[in-house]
Order: C-alpha cells, then structure tokens, then sequence
C-alpha cells in the first residue's frame, strides 16, 4: 500500500476552481457548477501527479471558532460567499461521497485545523503527507516529511513547499511563519498583526529575533525608535495575532487511516451527479454498464410492456419501444437478407462507416443496419443497391447526426431519405445551449454505456445502432412533453437531407479568379505596409503586437490604452478607439483585415477545393443556439461583404456549367418583421403592410427627422436603433455602434418605447417569462433555455436579458428560413427540375438554375420564401441574378 495520504483544503480548492474559470458554467436547470469542474479537474491531476494510498477533504463549518471567541473582530469584513459558489459547496460534497473519499469537518474548528491534525497524526504513524491548499497559511505545516503544495495560476500549477523549500523561499523554518503572519497580519482573516509593519520588516524580524516573544523579550535593542515604539504599544495584539494565525494539530476527532483509503467510487451514483451538473467528460470516463436498458452482444432489449424509461430530469416516462427485441451478433445478415426479411415502411436505425472526405468522393467502409429483428452489414460493393431498396421499401431511417450518413448515401446513389429519427438533433432541441452531441457523449448520459469503436466496423456499428435505438426510447417523450414534436418532426428531420444535400452537390468555384483577387490583396496589402513604413520611418513586424505597440504609443506618443504583462495591447478595440488619432491606424486596421481575408479566403479555400472543382462546405444543424444553420469547412457564411476586396472573393463562386446561371433571394428585414407580429405594435404592422421604409419611419418618429428631409446618415442612425432594440442594446452599447453621446443613445431608446409602447410591453414580458419558465420559445415552439437570467452577477444577468428578447425573434428568423429551404428543396426535387438548391446563408438561399427553367424556379423560390410561414406583416424576399454569387447583391 501507497503511504502517501492527501490531504485537501476543501474550501480554499473550491474557492481557487470557481474564480479559474474565465465563464460561468451553468445547466439547464440553472445550476452554477464551474467550481466542482474545476476541483474535479485538479482531484484527477493530483491523482495522476500523486500516486497515494489514502484522501481526505477537509471543510470549514459556518459555527464560530475558537479564534472568534477570543477575536469578535476574526474574518470580519471578509467578502461573503456568493450564492453561485454557495450553490456549489454541497454538490461537491455530494460528489466526493459518491467517490468515496472521506469528508471531515468539525464545529468549533476551521479546515486548516483539521488539516493539520491529520497531518500530524499521519506522521506519527509513518505516512507521507501532501497537503493541498491555495493558502499560505498552511505553510506552517511543511516539514522534512509533511509537503504543502499551494496552488497558483488558478488551479493548473503548483508550488511545493516542504522545510527545506521554506527556508529557501522566506529565510526561516515553517513554524517561525506563524510568527511572520503575526507581525504582518492578515487582511483576508482579519488579523491585526503590528500596526504598519509588511511583508519585508516582519520577515527581517523573523530572521533576527527568531519569534514574537523573542522580539518582546528584546524590544529594547530595535534601533529604529518607530518601529520600537509599535512594538512595546501592540505587545499583547502581535501575541493574539501570532495565536490566530496558529493551526491547531489538536483538534478532537477520532482519526482511523482505513476510512481515508482511496476506494472505487459508487459508479451508479456519480454517474446520477455528473449528468444532473451536466458533466459529460466525466461521464465518458466511467465505464460501468448499468442502464437498464442496455443491451449486451447477446442480450435482448425488454418488450414496451415491461420497460421504464427516464429522462435527464429525471421523470418516468413508458418507454415506448417501438422494437420488440434487438438481434444478437450471433448472426450478421447481408443485404439480400435485408432485402427479403424488412417490411415496407420500416423503421431501421442506420450508420454509414465512411472517410466523410469534402475534398474528393468520399469512401464508404460498409453500412450497418438494425432492425426490429435483425442486424446487418452491408459491404461498400453493395452501396447502391441498397440505395435502390432503401427507396423502393420506404424505409423510414433512425439514426445519430444523419446528415453525415445522407452524404455519404447520395454518393452511393440515393436520391431521397424518408426520415424517421435523429438522436443528435433531438438532443438539440432540448438543450441548443451545449457543445458536445456526440453519440459517445450520449451513450454514457443516457444508457451509461460506452460506445464501442475501433476496427472491427461489425462491432461497431453493431453498437453505435443499438445504443442509437435506446437513446430514442428516453429523448422521444422528452420531445413529446416538451411540446417540440412539431418543430423537430416537421423543421429539423425534414432539414436533414437538404443539408446534406447542400454538402454533396457543393458550389462550383472559379480557381482562376480566386488567385486573381488573391493577387490584387495582395497588391493593397504590400502598398499599406509601405504606406506604414513612410509614416513610422523604419520597417518592422505589422503583425507583432511586442513591435508594434512601442512604435505607436512611445514613437508616434499615441494615448495608451490596455497594457498586458508582455506589452502594450494593440486589439481591435484599442486601435478602434485611436482611429481618429494618426493615420497610421486606418492603415493598420486595413491590413489586418486584408491579411485576414488572404489567410481565411485565398490560402484557407484552395486546399478545400474538391476534386471536382467545387467547395463542398460543412452545414451544421447542432451548433447554433438560436436554431441558426452555421457552416465551416469553409465558413461561407462569414465572407465579408461590406468592404469590395471581401466582396471580389464572392466573385469566385459561379454556376457549375455555362447552362446555368446563379439566382438568390433573401429576406427583407425579416427580424423586425418578427418583433412587429410577436408585439402586435400597430404602428410597425402598419408601416410594413403599407411597403413603407422601416428605417425612415423610425428616423421620423425617433430622431425627429421630417420625412423629407432625412438623410443617409439619419436613415443609418434609425437603423442602428431598430435592430439595437432587438438585441437588447444598452444606451452604452448604441452610443459606441454610433459614436455618439451615451444622453443621446438614451434619449433614441426612450423615444422608441414611447412611440412603440406595445414594443417594450412585449421585451418586457419576454425577460419575465424567462424568469419565472427558465426559458423563452419562438413561433413554432422552439425552446431556448436562459439560466443566466436568474445569476446574481449583474453582467451575467444582463446577458441573460438580452438572450431573453433577441432569441424568440431571432430562433423565429431562424425557423422561417429553414421551412422556407425545406420547401424550395423538396419542390426542386419532386418536380425533376434540373435546377438545385446550393447554399444557405442566414436570411438568403441561392440556386443554380438552369437556365430553361428560369421562370419556374422563380416562383419556386418566391414563393417559398414567402409563404413558409404566414404573420400578420407581409413577408417580402428581394430575388437577384447573376452570372456569379457577387453578382447577387
């Protein structure tokens, strides 16, 4: 057995994990858990770092101590504990329970107390000590045996101290810092110390006098009369100081080393806290099977009768399992057996084993596939053939991130997909706010069970298909209770197969012409670097911050703003704010974004071109709370356009063939459009339905502009203020959009709610509902939860307000827009055209269109746009043509 025993100051570790984190961490149910996540991430690494035999926890009780008894005044003044941190104290001491590991704490007596008896006790009976703390004060504990490692830099480094460590780091032994934190005092614990001595005169004391009664005992000798003077004043308060800071390696309890031995964890019960604080990394590492429905190799699922099923909130649902029993792998069937063996309109879950390649036709492994009855294999060979039978019996497809699969399947041949379920997706609706939906991720959250992966693709897609079927079971009512079994059965399954869709037929480009505008930044990036080279009057590195800020700010004497630890900062928003200042920093902002654009645009898409001359860019269902389609791989939707070398890139992209030309329609401020139907304010319903000029209306009613006399800038300002309104703007934050008084900023917004009463009233009632529900939906019910809204951080909370008004407005920008792509897919599709849907951009879809089918798809698309869903404001969609994507706007 290990000797080595760990020993951890609860609260100090919490305390340094909570303040570690740079964001909160906050689940569904709005519990703040960053703090345990940050202890747990250090328990593991002290764990990794420091084989032990045994582990104790010790924790502080609320009850006073002994140093309050004989100091009313002991850790007054220190700042309470905030309630996101109070929350999370329990939770971890629910979590050590479920591990295992011994918790102590005792009324009377702090953690360090506690901390320090055990430690001595451990020495006398020939264990090894490892205290963990991010207190100092536990240095007194070092010695030639005890190690006290103090944690710094959050929680991710350490310093060891034991007693020859200590007399290097402070010139004295462990036990003379009691004394050094008597002198000196402690203002996190109140302590008093000696009036108006630090850090460097209590250490010199320390090492000349050796202790406080020493000093006392020879006061006389301190030539600095001051200093004397302090010392004979405060005799008794130095005493009282040094007590105070003195650990008790006394504290009554009965100490037996069995109960701190480390010990297999309760699995069953931390896997129950770790998908309650929402914990997936720490639910992958446990590997216990024990969901009840898990099904082994040669196990059978339970029939629908005889199951229960529960969710992640915990409530019981019956599991309807639309499978009787789940084959074994005793017998693994082939595609004629498939063929013969399947229903018409059955339900098979499916997983596609493949390289998932955008840069040329992607290789399939092989398919697995599982049914009622039976599970099968289907060889690469036999990939379009299952294609056609796939088609011709109707199968409706289960499966986990189908999109992936679909695009592989349409290289194979497939045409269209009957979809039936997608755990991935699912899992999206009800909860948009995470980052993780892998099928591992939630193996282990639902059936606590590892996915198996590797070589053998048998195994594996045996695997990945049960565990796939289980997951439904569970999320499907959860759907259901929710009241999003519309949104994700009508919007998000339908939208699969023209994502995929967009993935596999791609957006031809034009090589030539992008090295074309690569060479013409090229040309502007060299003639800005010597316009700045001019203007500074020597060469150096544009794009080091070290080099560019002394030129800047010592140089050109520039107003400073941040400064970092290695230098000057020379962010955005610092270069921003001096734009005004010297021509220098137009200069500098225009580089940045034109080797921005050369890095992302030029150099990032030519290796991403397939080898059929097309992008083939990744579309992603899952990533966006609001229910927004994002895109990488490359990010076509972030192509800047507001400036001509980011809008010449569009140039690039171009039909496919000289019998096609490109069309796209976007909508006309669809958002305000929303926040016009969602309020019922009669003005904005009106202005819309009339065809006026939203942005001028505004400028009239807001800035008190006549109609006839408005001008761009007016028009600009109204703007700014219309869409600030949605996304929760500040008086603060429209003052910076518009480089204007923060008074004026404040006197627009009050004026907008005058004028639009029905307006506030709706923002207001959006930020409660949250409050009270957790949550706010959009038009067709899609949910975003807020737990940010109930924080006692103000800035947090504030975030949370904003996510309140802007979701349900953008989440139903969001769902429109999917409806409306679904419709122009499938009326392309059904209808034989040669015509086909390319690309999806935020409120935009384009088309390559053949051009003997110019006039159809025209009312395809317009009407698509336009009727997917009705509001009471018309909703219009401006369509363009072009000979390529920069022609469309």
């Amino acid at each position: 057995m290990n000797n080595r025993i760990i020993i951890i100051d609860g609260n100090s570790l919490l305390n340094r994990a909570y303040y570690a984190m740079q964001r909160p961490m906050i689940t569904k149910e709005g519990l703040y858990t960053q703090g345990v996540y940050g202890f747990l991430n250090m328990l593991q690494k002290i764990k990794r770092d420091y084989e032990s035999g045994y582990i104790i926890v010790a924790f502080d009780r609320k009850a006073p101590t002994f140093r309050h008894l004989e100091f009313e005044d002991y850790k007054a003044g220190r700042k309470k504990m905030p309630p996101e941190l109070a929350m999370q104290l329990p939770l971890l001491k629910e979590v050590l329970e479920a591990m295992k590991i011994k918790i102590l704490e005792i009324d009377g007596f702090e953690a360090d107390d506690i901390i320090g008896t055990v430690s001595k006790v451990a020495e006398e009976n020939e264990l090894i000590p490892l205290i963990i703390t991010g207190d100092k004060d536990e240095l007194q504990l070092a010695s030639n045996t005890t190690k006290v490692i103090i944690t710094r830099k959050g929680i991710s480094e350490f310093d060891i101290y034991d007693y020859d460590a200590m007399v290097e780091a402070y010139g004295f032994t462990p036990t003379q810092f009691i004394d050094y934190k008597g002198l000196m005092g402690d203002a996190s614990d109140n302590i008093p110390g000696l009036p108006g001595v630090g850090e460097k005169t209590a250490k010199k004391l320390v090492q000349e006098y050796g202790s406080i009664e020493n000093l006392l005992e020879h006061v006389e000798e301190i030539q600095n009369q001051r200093l004397r003077q302090i010392i004979e004043d405060n005799q008794q308060q130095a005493r009282m100081s040094k007590r105070l800071a003195t650990i008790v390696r006394e504290v009554p309890i009965d100490i037996d080393f069995a109960d701190y031995l480390w010990e297999e964890p309760d699995q069953n019960k931390l896997v129950e806290l770790y998908l309650k604080l929402e914990f997936n990394s720490f639910l992958k590492k446990l590997t216990q099977p024990v969901h009840e429905n898990v099904v082994a190799k040669k196990e059978y699922a339970p029939k629908a009768s005889d199951s229960k099923a529960s969710d992640s909130k915990g409530n019981v649902h019956d599991a309807q399992i639309s499978f009787d029993s789940i084959a074994s792998m005793d017998s693994v069937l082939g595609l004629s057996e498939f063929e013969k063996q399947t229903k018409v309109g059955a339900e098979v879950v499916i997983k596609v084993f493949g390289d998932g390649s955008h840069v040329k036709v992607p290789t399939v492994y092989g398919i697995a596939l599982l049914t009622d009855q039976n599970f099968y294999f289907i060889q690469p060979t036999q990939g379009k053939d299952l294609g056609k039978v796939l088609n011709n019996k109707k199968i409706k497809l289960i499966g986990h991130d189908l999109k992936e699969d679909y695009y592989a399947l349409f290289y194979l041949g497939m045409t269209k997909f009957n979809t039936r379920y997608d755990t991935a997706v699912a899992q999206y609706l009800l909860d948009s706010s995470r980052s993780n939906y892998s099928l591992k991720v939630l193996a282990q959250e639902y059936c606590r069970e590892d996915l198996i992966e590797g070589e053998d693709l048998v195994a594996s897609g045996y695997s990945w298909c049960n565990l796939v079927h289980l997951i439904q079971v569970i999320q499907e009512p959860r759907i259901l209770s929710e009241g999003m079994a519309k949104i994700f059965e009508e919007v998000e399954l339908q939208l699969i197969e023209p994502m995929a869709y967009l993935e596999y037929i791609g957006f031809a480009i034009d090589s030539i012409e992008l090295n074309k505008t690569g060479t013409y930044i090229n040309q502007k990036i060299e003639e800005i670097t010597q316009k700045i080279y001019e203007l500074t009057g020597e060469t150096f590195n544009i794009n080091s911050p070290a080099q560019l800020g002394p030129i800047l700010f010592d140089k050109l004497g520039l107003p400073t703003g941040k400064k970092t630890k290695t230098g000057y900062s020379t962010n955005a928003e610092v270069l921003e704010n001096l734009r005004d200042q010297h021509d220098i920093i137009p200069l500098i902002l225009d580089y940045r974004m034109l080797t921005k654009l050369r890095g992302t645009y030029i150099d990032g898409l030519l290796p991403l071109i397939h080898q059929d001359g097309k992008i083939h860019a990744h579309f992603n269902q899952t990533v966006a709370a609001t229910g927004r389609i994002s895109s990488n791989e490359p990010n076509l939707q972030n192509i800047p356009i507001r400036q001509e070398p980011g809008r010449s890139i569009r140039k690039a992209f171009i039909p496919s063939s000289k019998d096609y030309i490109l069309m796209g329609a976007d909508y006309s401020q669809i958002e305000l459009r929303i926040l016009a139907h969602l309020s019922q304010d009669p003005a904005l319903i009106d202005a819309f339905n009339s065809g006026e000029d939203i942005h001028k209306i505004t400028a009239a009613r807001v800035l008190g502009v006549p109609e006839d006399q408005i001008t761009i800038a007016d028009r600009t300002k109204a703007k700014a203020v219309n869409f600030g309104v949605i996304y929760g703007m500040s008086a603060f934050g429209l003052s910076n959009e518009l480089n204007i008084p923060r008074k004026e900023a404040e006197t627009y917004i009050n004026e907008y709610f005058a004028k639009h009463q029905k307006v506030k009233t709706y923002m207001d009632s959006l930020v409660a509902s949250a409050k009270e529900l957790g949550y706010v939906t959009t038009i067709l019910g899609r949910k975003r939860f807020i737990p940010e809204i109930t924080a006692s951080n103000y800035m947090v909370r504030q975030l949370g307000e904003r996510l309140a008004m802007n979701s349900p407005i953008q989440g139903s920008a969001a769902d429109i827009i999917k409806i409306a792509m679904i419709r122009v897919y499938l009326d392309l599709r059904d209808g034989g055209f040669q015509s086909r849907l390319i690309l999806q951009v935020h409120d935009e879809l384009i088309i390559e269109v053949h051009k003997d089918e110019i006039e159809k798809v025209t009312k395809i698309l317009k009407d698509g746009m336009e009727h997917a869903i009705t509001l009471d404001v018309k909703v219009d969609a401006a369509l363009h043509q072009g000979q390529n994507w920069y022609d469309l706007k």
